[in-house]
């Protein structure tokens, strides 16, 4: 989506300025994991409208290679985000019946696979429309057929959903076919009834998840697989700017260390950081770190 981040603070229907963005809780571990030195390929649906060519220029300009289906008939999604000082900004959507939310089965089987080793999906396309929802589940099969991991963050937005039955129960399966779920305990409660990130973690396992990490906010994250279990302490923030694309950071720093063969605790270490990066910084993406940055983040917190 493009987005418009509020110049001045209070409720968004009398703010006057607003900087435009680039927006997307996938699009965001896209570029994070590009700016890491990945090779990170992004499939989305675009209008052939101004926003669609702002988004499509900016993910060549961060050098994404796109894979971009083109819809005259529909227009690109946006949103507003309100400034604070404190907690969580006022987030307004303009996406149902957007061109994303009409990806189809038939733009999935054109999507090429060669060479990919992970997945990452999120919970967000499937709240978009019936079609998006069946295009997450056959993006998940392809991946299956072509042997990668599957990577699932629920991303919560049950505005987007036409029940919370619906919600739960598709949320719920998709983890259940995925090798790593990266829930955080907010979303636990509303999945499973605990914010308990052990319980999380056993009942997503138990649904057949290979690996569990569970957002514990500033104490850290939770892990539960074969090869580790126990908590990470999480980055210490002086000062929290937007919380918004934190778990966004997180799945960044987690893939990233798995596609470079690193352990389960370097995986939750770095996505620890890279998620306190997140909170630090005004946008969704701008402020993710470059392979040196991180490394000198990391380096300087444990000083």
């Amino acid at each position: 989506m493009a987005m418009f981040v509020a110049k001045t603070t209070g409720p968004l229907h009398e703010v006057e300025e607003f900087i435009r963005l680039l927006a997307g809780a996938e699009v965001n571990v896209a570029i994070g994991l590009k700016r890491l030195g990945h090779t990170v390929s992004y499939v989305t649906k675009l209008g052939t409208d101004p926003f669609g060519t702002y988004i499509e220029n900016k993910l060549k300009a961060e050098g994404l290679d796109t894979q971009i289906t083109k819809d005259p008939e529909h227009f690109t999604g946006y949103q507003l985000k309100g400034k604070v000082e404190k907690g969580d900004p006022e987030v307004f959507y303009y996406r149902r019946n957007s061109a994303a939310s009409w990806l189809s089965l038939n733009d999935v089987e054109r999507v090429d696979f060669t060479g990919a080793k992970v997945l990452h999906v999120t919970g967000i396309p499937p709240a978009l429309s019936l079609s998006c929802r069946n295009a997450t589940y056959r993006m998940i099969e392809r991946a299956r057929e072509n042997n990668m991991l599957v990577s699932f963050d629920p991303n919560l937005r049950p505005t987007l959903w036409e029940s919370k039955e619906a919600m739960v129960n598709t949320i719920n399966h998709i983890a259940s076919l995925a090798d790593v779920v990266l829930p955080g305990t907010g979303e636990g409660l509303v999945l499973m009834g605990s914010e308990n990130p052990e319980e999380i973690a056993e009942f997503y396992r138990k649904n057949g998840a290979k690996t569990v990490i569970v957002k514990n906010g500033a104490d850290g994250a939770y892990v539960d697989s074969d090869e580790e279990k126990g908590y990470f302490k999480g980055y210490k923030v002086e000062h929290v700017v937007d919380t918004v694309g934190a778990g966004d950071g997180f799945a960044v720093g987690v893939l990233s260390a798995y596609l470079e063969g690193l352990p389960i605790r370097d995986m939750v270490d770095r996505g620890n950081a890279i998620g306190s990066i997140q909170v630090s910084v005004l946008s969704d993406n701008e402020g993710l770190p470059t392979r040196e940055e991180l490394d000198a983040y990391m380096k300087g917190a444990k000083a």
